[in-house]
């Protein structure tokens, strides 16, 4: 196994690109997969692994020793040192082994099906939370609109645990220009003539459309909404963030759905 110990060496600058410069991860196409989880993950969905790099901290733990023997067969994987591992990690706990990878964003088709609408969602915690919860309920298509967090980045493909291989992700989407001819339901959350969300009749395509944590839909979004949805929640406390409202919002549909199959 090559070993690599300068932060010099043109691969770490590479990596170390990818894991922190949005643009560059833009221009190349290209992520990092931090963690043996998300490694196990996109290999299991046929996702190519273009390198493979691992501590020597790493390499001590029987879950991430045993992936490196079974790689040993198809590729080859790099050592590196701990102290340049911990510099190109995209996080304050390195995990022990990085992969870079290929993504690409789909050609926009307007989905028919049931989705998530995403506007000017920015935390990169709640992102990948919000996919893992859409996958896991079985939604298939997320729409983002320009300002939200970059899907792709290490930070939401550590929280989304590996959702981004069951999704159709699509970023930078103009929701005033394709929303409108969305033929389902386009439902919001919200407080304006809001009916409760155990109220609805849910099994029917549904568009959920969510906005950013702080400011909520922009006016012309949730325009485009038939209904807006309140969740009943006791008085006196906060609302939900908007990964818990996603939540919520996505398992009721899947229990109405689940109840009348």
């Amino acid at each position: 196994m090559k070993t690599i110990s300068s932060r010099q060496n043109p691969l770490i600058k590479e990596i170390n690109l990818l894991a922190n410069n949005p643009a560059e991860r833009r221009k190349q196409f290209k992520t990092v997969l931090d963690g043996v989880h998300l490694v196990e993950a996109a290999l299991a969905h046929g996702v190519v692994l273009e390198n493979v790099f691992v501590s020597e901290h790493g390499l001590r733990s029987v879950e991430i020793a045993n992936l490196v023997d079974r790689l040993e067969n198809q590729m080859s994987c790099i050592l590196v040192t701990d102290n340049v591992f911990n510099a190109i990690s995209p996080t304050d706990h390195p995990t022990g082994i990085l992969a870079v990878i290929s993504w690409h964003n789909p050609a926009f088709v307007l989905p028919t099906q049931s989705c998530v609408v995403l506007e000017t969602v920015q935390d990169s915690g709640n992102l990948g939370t919000i996919l893992r919860t859409a996958a896991a309920a079985g939604i298939q298509h997320i729409l983002l609109s320009d300002g939200c967090a970059q899907a792709w980045s290490p930070r939401v493909l550590r929280a989304a645990m590996g959702a981004h291989f069951s999704l159709n992700i699509y970023e930078k989407v103009d929701l005033l220009s394709v929303l409108p001819a969305y033929q389902g339901q386009l439902l919001a959350t919200g407080l304006t003539q809001a009916k409760s969300l155990y109220s609805l009749n849910l099994n029917q395509s549904t568009a959920w459309l969510f906005g950013s944590e702080g400011q909520g839909l922009s006016e012309q979004v949730m325009r485009l909404a038939k209904q807006q949805v309140i969740i009943p929640m006791s008085t006196g406390v906060e609302s939900l963030n908007v990964a818990a409202a996603v939540a919520v919002c996505l398992f009721e549909q899947r229990r109405q759905q689940m109840r009348n199959a």
